[in-house]
């Protein structure tokens, strides 16, 4: 556009006391002024002549009149008027018949929803900020468009293989009847190049079992899945056994901080950092046989108080050690949880203000949504890369080339 035309706008806007934006603002004028010589062309374009040309007499139809329409855009709702033609053969394209929202409306509502916004949020930010009216079922009709695209990502193919796959679940509130907690169990993945990749969500419920993983497992064994070399979870009852049969040679570890964050449960609180001086050095042991020298340390101090702890330990033995086999760059990825933490932090701040979900689909629905805008720059993407790299080495070397093997 041309410079001095915006310039000469905006300082005639100034003098008159014309706001540049809001209600009746320079841009909302501006916008209708637009829409409304667009529509002309489009119209002139189906007639084949121009208004008032002597060519359109007895052509067989002819413009007649305008009709009143609202249109929700970026800069507010416009009022505009939408040409008419006599056999209402007109359709016109850049705003379409019974189209109330123009391009950005609803990508800003389903960002709102990707916060955590609750439709009647989404419905008073929108009348706030850009005086738009927008009724809490058109949010909800926006949104359900994901579904869409979260069918497709569901069934994307994905890598032949990936060093280490973490399984976790997020609780959220499910009305079925009555409200009560459900799983949407997370699959997150670093890719043989270091990237993070989400592999899918599933909702499940409390007595989830090998049947539900192996249905899981196999799932992403379709999409291309071939091998794992290490799963990492947080003591999913039955997805061993699964992960056994889909894929024999991949490693099942336990988060060490998970077993950690559960044996403080059957403690009192004044004992946690006592029974912890004493749990660390179980998990920082240089083998397998100091790992156990340093637990019977420990039972022997707490066994009488706390036996649940123990019997914690004990159950979960051997797929706590496997990492201690490991070079100390594997060792610290499956003693922390920065890997799929932050992404649950995300997603948790989103499903948290909505309360409940009166179906399972839709608490699908905006977990999918709060994944999509995790990292909206990819700058967090690079660092993640980075941050890979010295890991990924300890991987190929430790699992016999397989990694490396998937990458040519």
């Amino acid at each position: 556009m041309d410079d001095h035309l915006i310039d000469e706008l905006v300082g005639r806007a100034q003098a008159e006391g014309l706001q540049l934006t809001g209600e009746g603002g320079l841009l909302q004028q501006l916008t209708k002024r637009l829409l409304e010589s667009a529509l002309e062309g489009e119209i002139t374009d189906h007639l084949g002549y121009d208004k008032h040309d002597l060519a359109g007499k007895n052509s067989g139809n002819s413009r007649n009149g305008k009709r009143s329409k609202t249109v929700l855009t970026d800069v507010g709702p416009v009022e505009m008027t939408v040409p008419r033609d006599r056999e209402g053969s007109f359709e016109p394209k850049i705003v379409k018949k019974r189209q109330k929202r123009l391009t950005g409306v609803g990508e800003m509502v389903i960002s709102l929803s990707a916060k955590g916004l609750t439709t009647g949020e989404v419905q008073a930010h929108l009348a706030e900020v850009y005086g738009a009216e927008v009724s809490r079922q058109t949010t909800s009709t926006i949104t359900d468009k994901v579904l869409e695209g979260m069918a497709e990502w569901q069934n994307r193919p994905l890598d032949v293989v990936y060093p280490v796959v973490f399984i976790d679940a997020i609780h959220v509130k499910i009305r079925d009847g009555a409200v009560a907690n459900r799983p949407i169990y997370v699959a997150l993945a670093v890719t043989a190049e270091g990237r993070r990749e989400i592999l899918g969500l599933w909702a499940g419920d409390s007595g989830d079992g090998a049947k539900h993983w192996m249905h899981i497992l196999t799932e992403i064994k379709n999409r291309g899945v071939n091998d794992v070399l290490m799963l990492v979870r947080d003591g999913l009852k039955g997805l061993p056994e699964a992960v056994e049969t889909v894929w024999p040679r991949t490693i099942v570890q336990t988060r060490v901080v998970h077993l950690l964050r559960n044996s403080f449960r059957y403690a009192a609180r004044q004992d946690w950092d006592k029974a912890a001086k004493l749990l660390k050095p179980v998990c920082t042991a240089a083998t397998e046989e100091a790992a156990l020298d340093r637990f019977a340390e420990f039972a022997d101090a707490w066994a009488r108080k706390y036996p649940a702890i123990v019997k914690l330990w004990e159950n979960a033995w051997a797929e706590l050690t496997p990492f201690l086999r490991f070079d100390t760059e594997i060792r610290r990825i499956v003693c922390t949880t920065n890997a799929i933490e932050s992404v649950n932090a995300r997603i948790r701040r989103a499903v948290k203000t909505r309360g409940h979900f009166p179906n399972e689909q839709a608490a699908l629905k905006s977990v999918y949504m709060a994944i999509t805008s995790l990292d909206p720059t990819g700058k967090g993407q690079a660092r993640w890369t980075m941050r890979w790299k010295t890991a990924l080495n300890a991987f190929d070397i430790t699992f016999d080339g397989r990694l490396s093997a998937a990458r040519q």
